[in-house]
């Protein structure tokens, strides 16, 4: 898809900068042909010699650099490009694009660009969240030959933990293939649910799991990353930042149950990675229950089954959308994964080892085995967000 593409490559200066030499690498390795820019501030975390290197152009640095402005450097880059990529997209740089501003490589090149855009971008979680980043990122996202992908949600250089990481290679090169192709899910609409669910005993005590919701996060930044129009309906797990979809916030089954159902329906896919608490207590206590002196008794019901339910309800319709399930166990995986594909009649279920080394709950990266209702089995691992990238590749296949 990126065979013979031009595309420039905008890097500004942040510490995610370093990865814009594996980006690059990875466009000619599927055969674009790319040009690199760069902002002062880009030049003090890589070198314009490394990115020259491994893109086999010489890279824009200055302005008005003699050697370039013979053809009009500054232009000629614009005039160029098929597509212009910028990453790490600062808040600086995301500022003095948002407002027109043309005072360095990347910025005068992107405004004399007439074409899709793709911005990547990275920065400390709080300056992400501040108000006058998220003005000038709702500026960019309303000009319509404008992208974003990302930022990621996780652990960030400074030890911040939150949305500003860098989105992974493969979301990156994903979002720049779709700026050729309008997104492999343009015009499709994603159902996901992530994160833990909580049942009260009291004001203070609750039953619950130890899901981040990472899996399903990197599931929906794939999806948004390929065009899809996503909503994640989202249990508690903390502040995630602002992200470039749609999240609803909820907490029990009960909430999750009735925020999913009457989504479903109008679903291209229904992807239910949540990790739904199975009990609650039958009895929930309006203040803190205090202990006693001798063994305890608690009881507990069933919560109610969300996938099952939503399953139910699409399967009777005229038109459903794609299912898809999430088997978090510790023993007899593809057993259990293989009885609840059938019993809720989906179309895949993702089975998950989470006692395995490299998998399971709160970790980056996971190894889990996708299985179809047609049968097939398709072992997959690495990070969350490569895992999920290789359930949309897999998911795509059957997109109705």
């Amino acid at each position: 898809m990126l065979q013979g593409k031009r595309i420039a490559v905008g890097v500004g200066g942040g510490i995610a900068a370093y990865k814009a030499g594996d980006f690059v690498r990875e466009l000619r390795r599927q055969g674009a042909v790319v040009r690199v820019a760069m902002t002062k501030a880009a030049q003090a975390f890589i070198s314009p010699l490394t990115l020259q290197s491994l893109s086999g152009e010489s890279v824009m640095v200055e302005l008005f650099d003699p050697a370039q402005e013979e053809r009009f450097g500054h232009l000629h880059l614009a005039r160029w490009a098929d597509a212009f990529v910028v990453l790490p997209a600062t808040a600086d740089l995301l500022a003095r694009i948002a407002t027109g501003q043309g005072n360095d490589a990347v910025t005068t090149s992107l405004l004399a660009f007439r074409g899709p855009v793709l911005l990547a971008p990275a920065m400390n979680t709080a300056m992400w969240d501040h108000p006058a980043v998220q003005r000038n990122v709702a500026t960019l996202r309303a000009t319509p030959r404008t992208h974003l992908v990302g930022p990621g949600v996780g652990p960030l250089a400074d030890g911040d933990v939150g949305a500003g990481r860098l989105s992974e290679l493969p979301e990156l090169i994903s979002a720049t293939r779709a700026l050729f192709t309008g997104g492999t899910l343009q015009g499709k609409r994603v159902l996901i649910t992530a994160g833990p669910t909580r049942e009260a005993l009291d004001p203070v005590r609750f039953l619950s799991n130890p899901s981040t919701g990472k899996m399903g996060l990197a599931v929906a930044e794939a999806a948004h990353a390929r065009g899809a129009q996503v909503t994640v309906v989202l249990g508690p797990v903390g502040e995630v930042g602002s992200l470039p979809y749609e999240v609803v916030r909820v907490t029990t089954a009960d909430e999750l149950l009735a925020a999913v159902l009457p989504r479903v329906g109008e679903a291209d896919f229904f992807v239910a990675s949540a990790a739904v608490s199975d009990w609650k207590p039958a009895q929930v206590s309006s203040r803190k229950t205090k202990k006693g002196e001798g063994p305890e008794s608690l009881q507990l019901v069933r919560t109610p089954d969300v996938l099952l339910t939503a399953s139910a309800q699409v399967h009777a319709a005229a038109r459903r959308p794609v299912l898809v399930g999430f088997a978090a166990e510790t023993h007899d995986v593809l057993a259990y994964a293989r009885g609840k594909l059938e019993k809720k009649r989906l179309d895949f279920i993702v089975a998950n080892d989470v006692s395995a080394d490299g998998a399971g709950f709160a970790g980056d990266t996971n190894v889990v085995t996708v299985l179809g209702a047609d049968g097939s089995e398709r072992q997959v691992r690495g990070t969350k967000r490569e895992v999920a990238n290789r359930l949309w590749d897999v998911l795509e296949a059957v997109a109705p």
